[in-house]
């Protein structure tokens, strides 16, 4: 296990979720399931599943069944995706706003477990730093219209 992983909590959902999570990303992989065993939470039964692994891009992360969500995810923590090009950016957007994920703004989705994503081109921050203060302002109003980012007129700004 890498030194720092992500762990996602779902009610009853990590198997579902991971899957998902699978199907979204081009390098990913599904990981080790682990089942409840006898006598352990109350809200997970002897074989349910507990946890799940998988992995994004060599990035490890875990669904976790821990019942009831005390605090549903919100935008305080989201995932970057840094795009290659606008059919990335268009691939993944489609795929995570899919069965009830909503888009934002700015780039942002969630999907449809109430997770955020941020779905930018690689080249989205070297246009908003560096010396020319003006360029990167214009970049920044241009972003701030969008709901989708669209890597053409992020470069035009």
């Amino acid at each position: 296990m890498q030194k720092i992983t992500t762990w996602l909590w779902f009610e009853t959902q990590a198997e579902e979720a991971a899957r998902f999570y699978v199907s979204v990303f081009r390098n990913a992989r599904l990981g080790e399931i682990t089942y409840a065993p006898a006598g352990g939470e109350p809200h997970v039964h002897e074989g349910d599943v507990l946890t799940v692994g998988f992995e994004i891009d060599g990035k490890e992360f875990f669904g976790l069944n821990g019942g009831a969500v005390p605090e549903k995810p919100n935008f305080t923590v989201s995932h970057l995706v840094l795009c290659a090009d606008q059919t990335e950016i268009d691939e993944y957007w489609t795929k995570l706003t899919a069965d009830g994920g909503k888009e934002v703004q700015c780039g942002w989705v969630t999907d449809k477990y109430g997770y955020a994503w941020q779905i930018v081109p690689e080249n989205l921050l070297p246009l908003m730093s560096g010396s020319d203060r003006e360029r990167a302002a214009r970049v920044m109003a241009a972003m701030q219209q969008m709901i989708k980012l669209d890597i053409a007129a992020l470069e035009a700004a």
